[in-house]
């Protein structure tokens, strides 16, 4: 850490560089756990992925959260804040319940199209300038939503409908964070993994499986790369702007076909390669005009 903060207050070029390495290297990392999390759940419930990964995170998250505990008396908008913390454990249940039944590269097929869902929810929620070039960006995303929404023989599936409900439950839950980007980024994280922590625990009550000690370090390993994904993509953000970095994003999805392939055997069909490619360029073509407009760069923040 001091490193990248000389970095960035010496020569910007090599922040720039740093925080494209960070960017990719959390990226890698949640890709890792979203991996680890699909081989756990082919033996565990959903539930129990989520309360133990959670345990695991706060674990580590705790000396943190004790040095900063002042910053959780003053909340903004305690209400805002708990909707935030409800879509992010929907969303993160609905990934993890999602790759149970699909291949990896589908579920985060569907959670690439969140950027564009929230241009599209920005314009009809908050009543944001929408102009005609990314309405029509917008369409052409959706397209590659629909086209993603067969990845095999099937027409749309229940599993295909949790993981796109989850992309849209993402795309809130980025609405939200952007109005609240005041929040400290410790009470953000915690929080979202106090959310996991809780419904984890009232799902695994029903459906508890005893946990081998080769399972608990599973389980430890996927919290703790979870949490220190996040901590690269803070600091990625804090040495370069998000319009360089925030595109590297992207590269969750060939870390997806990747992991797929090698672990599960998963050859991701034309369909998931086409959607994909389609909603990326999409995506992209939104994320620069928004740029060039000045405005916020909406974080494609990947699920926690």
């Amino acid at each position: 850490m001091p490193l990248f903060k000389k970095l960035s207050a010496y020569d910007d070029r090599s922040a720039r560089l740093a925080g494209i390495a960070l960017m990719l290297l959390s990226i890698f990392m949640f890709s890792f756990g979203d991996a680890m999390g699909k081989f756990i759940v082919a033996t565990y419930s959903v539930g129990q992925l989520l309360f133990l990964r959670a345990c695991a995170a706060l674990l580590v998250l705790s000396p943190i959260i004790w040095r900063q505990r002042a910053e959780f008396t003053r909340l903004e908008r305690p209400w805002l804040q708990l909707l935030r913390v409800t879509l992010s454990t929907l969303e993160v249940a609905a990934f993890f319940l999602a790759t149970v039944y699909l291949p990896l590269a589908d579920v985060i097929t569907y959670y690439l199209a969140g950027p564009i869902f929230v241009t599209a929810l920005s314009a009809v929620l908050l009543g944001e300038h929408v102009g005609w070039r990314r309405w029509t960006a917008i369409l052409i995303g959706f397209c590659g939503v629909l086209i993603a929404l067969r990845p095999s023989a099937q027409t749309v599936s229940l599993p295909a409908l949790i993981a796109l409900g989850g992309s849209l439950s993402f795309a809130l839950l980025m609405l939200i964070t952007r109005s609240l980007r005041d929040t400290p980024d410790i009470v953000m994280a915690s929080s979202q993994f106090c959310g996991t922590f809780l419904l984890g625990l009232g799902l695994s009550a029903f459906n508890w499986v005893p946990p081998t000690a080769g399972s608990l370090v599973l389980f430890a390993i996927a919290g703790c790369t979870s949490v220190s994904a996040l901590f690269c993509v803070n600091r990625s953000l804090k040495l370069a702007p998000a319009s360089v970095v925030v595109p590297y994003q992207y590269s969750m999805i060939v870390w997806a076909v990747i992991f797929g392939f090698v672990v599960f055997g998963d050859v991701p069909s034309a369909a998931t390669i086409v959607g994909a490619a389609i909603i990326i360029g999409a995506g992209l073509y939104i994320f620069l005009r928004e740029r060039d407009l000045g405005r916020k760069d909406a974080q494609v923040s990947p699920p926690v």
